[in-house]
């Protein structure tokens, strides 16, 4: 009787921790699918919204250049040089999420066993890089914050919010990561692919 009750035991902690595990291990992946996705939304109409700003200030100021002689956008350089700013630092979380980083190809390549371990060292000098991003990212944003003269040359616009982009890019970019690791892990390749 005792080791019946012993062996029922056994399976039913056996079963829960089983069942922790795949509850576990099903709520990772509804977060990592969330932010995955709040991620994919933020960086595609962010990006098209300032490279069509970018676009229309030009243009703009172009016409007005070739077709009035007194009249232009002095402006105009100002707000083409924030987002191209802008898109380089939300173009690199983009990269990650597209697997378009620069990796070490040739040494994979040649010895196939290697792929794992470049493959994870690529992860880890992305997540050295995201971790450098906030941290010097933030003090940066926030001396540009103390220094009221910080403040762009034409629009006046305070620097900080500009500096504000390096520590908010870093922190994307490690989530991205630990994204594409777990990808890297289970053997999938994109993640909004699971249902």
């Amino acid at each position: 009787m005792h080791s019946r009750t012993a062996s029922w035991s056994r399976r039913d902690y056996s079963l829960r921790l089983f069942f922790r595990k795949t509850t576990l291990h099903f709520m990772f992946k509804r977060a990592f699918i969330k932010i995955d996705r709040v991620f994919l939304f933020m960086e595609e109409w962010s990006l098209f919204i300032a490279v069509c700003l970018a676009l229309l200030t030009a243009m703009a100021n172009v016409i007005l250049r070739k077709t009035t002689n007194d009249f232009n956008l002095y402006w105009s350089d100002e707000v083409v040089r924030k987002v191209i700013y802008f898109s380089t630092y939300i173009g690199c979380v983009a990269a990650i999420r597209g697997r378009q980083l620069i990796r070490i190809t040739a040494l994979p390549q040649m010895f196939p066993a290697l792929k794992k371990s470049t493959n994870l060292f690529s992860h880890m000098a992305v997540l050295l890089f995201a971790g450098l991003m906030i941290y010097l990212g933030s003090k940066m944003t926030m001396m540009m914050y103390e220094d009221e003269y910080a403040k762009t040359a034409t629009l006046q616009i305070p620097e900080y919010y500009f500096y504000a982009i390096l520590p908010l890019m870093g922190c994307m970019t490690f989530i991205r990561t630990l994204i594409a690791i777990r990808e890297d892990w289970i053997g999938k390749r994109d993640i909004t692919s699971e249902k």
